[in-house]
């Protein structure tokens, strides 16, 4: 029998409301209100229950009797015309999961559940308006489809038994076109060197591979992976030089090399554990811990689902963490997000691209969800505006951990059982997959999760807690998580140095019907896999019973150097792991770079600084993110010191966050992040430097140490076939390696995303901005002596440190005005470190009440945010002291964005201490604070550049994004 749950809200209808105001945004057209009269959500439920066994589930589980009522029927028996959108066949469903394991806790019998929303409007919809109101406004045609009228089906069944057949690809008889056809119908990705390396390989061992033999390679050799453009062979034409330079292994010469640089000179003081050796980077914390650190990309599946593809984005690089040495317990997120503006135009969307507003919301919600269901706070992060990212949005998802010192490494030994432990394993994600019918069918056999998963926390949540008591407990030799590949990566890395043997049968599965190439690359969510001594194994199993996770035995690792798959009892794989790991041919690519031309700065001043000061704070990349951070549970665990938003009301924008990884202790962390890519446009080295700088000045303004200090490497790119796309990715490989070195801070881990390409509305090929994401993860030595960015009381002083220089190239001052060209910012690697350092030792020596830096529109925004963070204003009359602005236009002083720099508030008698921590280092006195609540700035004429009231300074900072 399938009963059907329907449950409607009895008050306001939030759900109506955002797709009402969704169609009309979409259609410029204020008529969503007449197609959608009310919505509901339910659940479909098949199995042996009756109507009061349905009933009882909805009134004590399903309904909240004072905000929503229930109807329960039999599926089907509804008159009423509706709308109802059903996740698709295989989809996950985390919900419904939720639903089912709460019914055989109350014994009902109840055997699959679906959940649904519906929507309820007229009879008939003329063909525009329903196209707009179905494929872009109730449901995503990747994961959802819709059924208009009652939903009928004879049941909710997913699967049909798999009939074993081996299949065998063709492959040594190929000639070139078919060798490149194959990887291309395969979407095997794999290019014509790569393929005829596989070609050559099993033409060597006198056979054809199988298909799951080739999706290994494929996997393992993927750009994912195995990073092959970044540690390929690459020869840089540089014209602004003339030079020719020619790297083997870029990241191995640059990022790699900066790090090896910084440990060799630091020696015995080395305090880094594990740097891009495995899941996440690992350095020292105290003396009975280390802190481990990972940012993950999850670009495309966001672009495709926005919710889905962030939630399994967080839920990834948690983890990683949990994945690193013997398993890390993660203690903080972070998240950066690059988005088109949410009022583009609708008439600007390419074929098939969501709109900006609706891909923000749900990738907000993703990692809102998934981060808040597994208690883990989220602390920092950036969301950032520009055009060119509207069909290819960037989605960063950040994880900080505490591991034991002693469960840093990890080692697989011969004979260890491979255990799968967490989620089953369905056709989540797996490359090709098609997506099934439109109707709820028990034609299983066309089931496919599509391209995008969906996490379910609380099951990760509960692997989470059972692999760190396991860790505990010494019950398992190594671990990863099971990532882009599945099984097939999990199992293939933990195996490289040995070989293994797995039954593919033997791992769980959400639905029958799974082949088992499918069970081997599926990407389905929240598993691991751990190498498990035998003797270790009922107790491991008993634990992951006591915790309700599932576990169960794929294979053995062996000490044979080879891959060997089986599934009932048939081979189907064996493959060299020497040739899986190192087989694949190295590429070879040219790049060139060729500066900007250069263009005239446009004409002067066209807005009065007040005015263009109104308008940066009001720009959508530095306006109020708190529409967003508070949708995040930053306070979970106990252990956040500075929080996302400071200050008096607790709205202002921090420059960092502080954790207390342990509780207790005074030790803390500071996560920072730099990211800046309008300056790519200009100088991508330039660009890089200075998203380094941003992130380590970000930790520094709260207080850690920059001296121990490391940082990660994010790079995200266009068509990198394209040389000069290439050559912008090589300088600012090259400056990362510069500016590591000066500053002395290692990168300890790190990920590309390359080929964010997408046609444009007229079928143009269209590159994101070259973006450069740079976090910071800072040990700030006592956590009570941290500073937040905003003004303290009145009667204090003000200063500026660091140097302004004429910089305003790919500022936000030309973004609000419409110029271009000017000078990018430019960082000094020889004084930088030391202001860094000496703004470090003011604020441990207690001489700092309030710190900001300078990023975004410069010192007036700087000071502008201070002030209305604070509620408390400030007279500036010092502009012409800043250091380096001799000659300077007072709109250069204002809004330069010049890296290095803080404006640091201190109380009178701190002069002369600050005068000593900053001796022959750039610092001058530009002001005072104020009981007045206003912002008062002079030009170096003695005329008020700006004065303007607080409230009036903070709504045009609030107002764009209060939604």
């Amino acid at each position: 029998m399938l009963w059907e749950v329907e449950i409607r809200p009895l008050g306001r209808d939030g759900e109506r409301e955002r797709v009402c105001d969704e169609f009309d945004l979409l259609t410029h057209a204020q008529r969503g209100g007449d197609l959608v009269a009310a919505s509901a959500r339910g659940v479909l439920l098949e199995g042996e229950l009756t109507e009061a066994d349905a009933a009882r589930l909805a009134a004590e589980v399903l309904v909240d009797p004072l905000i929503e009522s229930g109807l329960v029927r039999a599926a089907g028996g509804s008159s009423e015309l509706a709308y109802t959108v059903l996740l698709k066949p295989g989809v996950m469903d985390p919900v419904a999961q939720t639903v089912l394991d709460v019914c055989r806790m109350l014994k009902l019998p109840v055997a699959a559940v679906r959940t649904f929303r519906r929507y309820f409007g007229p009879p008939e919809l003329s063909s525009p308006d329903r196209d707009v109101l179905f494929r872009k406004v109730l449901a995503n045609d990747a994961i959802e489809h819709i059924v208009v009228g009652p939903v009928r089906a004879d049941h909710l069944g997913l699967g049909s038994a798999y009939s074993f057949q081996r299949v065998t690809v063709p492959l040594r008889g190929l000639d070139d076109a078919g060798l490149v056809k194959l990887s291309k119908d395969g979407m095997l990705a794999l290019t014509l060197d790569e393929m005829t390396a596989v070609q050559r390989h099993f033409r060597e061992v006198g056979r054809d591979p199988s298909d799951v033999e080739l999706e290994t390679i494929a996997q393992t050799w993927s750009e994912h992976c195995s990073h092959k453009t970044l540690k390929g062979t690459i020869t840089l034409t540089d014209h602004t030089t003339g030079e020719t330079r020619t790297y083997k292994n870029l990241l191995k010469e640059t990022v790699f090399a900066a790090t090896q640089a910084i440990r060799q000179k630091l020696g015995d003081d080395d305090w880094c554990v594990s740097v891009f050796a495995d899941n996440a980077g690992v350095v020292k914390f105290d003396d009975a811990n280390h802190l481990c650190f990972k940012v993950e990309t999850h670009n495309h599946p966001s672009a495709i689902e926005p919710y889905g593809g962030a939630n399994t984005g967080l839920g990834g690089v948690v983890r990683d963490l949990l994945g690193t040495g013997l398993g890390a317990r993660p203690i903080c997120n972070t998240d950066v997000f690059c988005f088109a503006p949410p009022d583009l135009s609708p008439d600007n969307l390419p074929q098939g691209v969501l709109h900006p507003r609706r891909v923000m919301h749900g990738v907000v919600a993703g990692v809102r969800d998934y981060g808040n269901r597994m208690g883990i706070p989220t602390v920092n992060g950036a969301v950032l505006f520009d055009e060119r990212y509207l069909a290819n949005p960037l989605v960063f998802c950040g994880t900080v951990g505490i591991i034991p010192a002693d469960k840093a490494f990890k080692q697989v030994h011969p004979g260890d059982l491979v255990v799968a432990v967490g989620g089953r394993t369905g056709r989540d994600g797996i490359h090709g997959a098609t997506f099934s019918s439109l109707e709820l069918t028990h034609e299983s056999e066309t089931v496919s999760g599509g391209a995008v998963q969906i996490g379910n926390a609380i099951t990760e949540k509960k692997v989470a807690d059972v692999i760190l008591q396991a860790r505990d407990r010494g019950l398992f030799s190594a671990i990863t998580d099971c990532g882009a590949g599945g099984f097939s990566s999990a199992v293939g890395e933990m195996g490289a140095e040995l070989g293994a043997a797995v039954d593919l049968d033997a791992a769980p599965l959400k639905y029958d019907g799974l082949s088992y190439t499918e069970i081997w690359i599926s990407e389905s969510q929240e598993r691991m896999v751990l190498s498990v001594p035998p003797a270790k194994w009922a107790e491991l199993k008993a634990l992951c019973d006591a915790e309700d996770v599932e576990a169960a035995v794929l294979g053995t690792f062996e000490a044979t150097g080879r891959l060997k798959l089986r599934f009932n009892g048939n081979e189907v794989a064996d493959l060299d792991m020497h040739f899986l790991h190192d087989g694949r041919p190295t590429q070879v690519r040219s790049a060139e770079y060729t500066p900007p031309a250069p263009v005239a700065t446009g004409a002067p001043q066209t807005l009065a600084p007040q005015e263009a000061l109104t308008r940066i704070l009001g720009h959508y990349s530095v306006c109020s993110k708190e529409w967003i951070v508070r949708q995040y549970d930053h306070e979970v665990q106990g252990g956040s010191v500075v929080k996302p938003l400071v200050g008096v009301k607790n709205d202002g924008p921090s420059d960092a966050a502080v954790v207390m990884p342990v509780l207790g202790s005074w030790t803390g962390a500071a996560v920072g992040c730099g990211v800046n890519p309008q300056y790519a446009d200009l100088d991508p080295y330039h660009m890089a430097a200075c998203a380094i700088d941003e992130a380590v000045r970000n930790v520094v303004a709260v207080g850690a140490d920059p001296s121990r200090t490391a940082i990660l490497d994010n790079f995200c790119w266009g068509n990198v076939n394209d040389p000069k796309v290439l050559g912008a990715l090589v300088r600012t490989a090259e400056a990362c390696h510069d500016v590591a070195v000066a500053y002395g801070t290692p990168f300890i881990s790190g990920k590309d995303s390359l080929n964010n390409t997408y046609a444009g509305k007229h079928g143009e090929r269209l590159d994101i901005p070259s973006t450069l994401l740079v976090s910071a993860l800072g040990r700030v030595p006592d956590v009570r002596k941290c500073v937040t960015m905003d003004l303290k009381e009145p009667g204090n002083d003000l200063y500026v440190v660091g140097l302004t220089r004429d910089e305003l190239g790919g500022s936000h001052l030309h973004l609000v005005t419409g110029r271009s060209g000017g000078g990018v910012p430019k960082v000094d690697l020889q004084q930088a470190p030391k202001v860094f350092a000496a703004v470090h030792r003011a604020i441990a020596d207690g001489l700092v009440r309030s710190c900001h830096d300078l990023s975004e529109g410069g010192l007036a925004v700087a000071l502008a945010e201070m002030a209305f963070a604070g509620g408390v204003g400030a007279d500036v009359t010092g502009l012409s002291h800043l250091p380096g602005a001799d000659g300077l236009t007072d709109e250069a002083r204002l809004f330069s964005e010049s890296p290095t720099r803080f404006v640091i508030e201190a109380k009178p008698g701190a002069a002369a201490g600050l005068a000593a921590a900053f001796a022959g280092l750039p610092l001058a006195k530009v002001g005072v604070t104020l009981a007045e609540p206003r912002l008062r700035v002079a030009g170096a004429g003695g005329e008020w550049l700006i004065w303007a009231k607080l409230a009036e300074l903070k709504e045009a900072w609030q107002k764009p994004l209060r939604w």
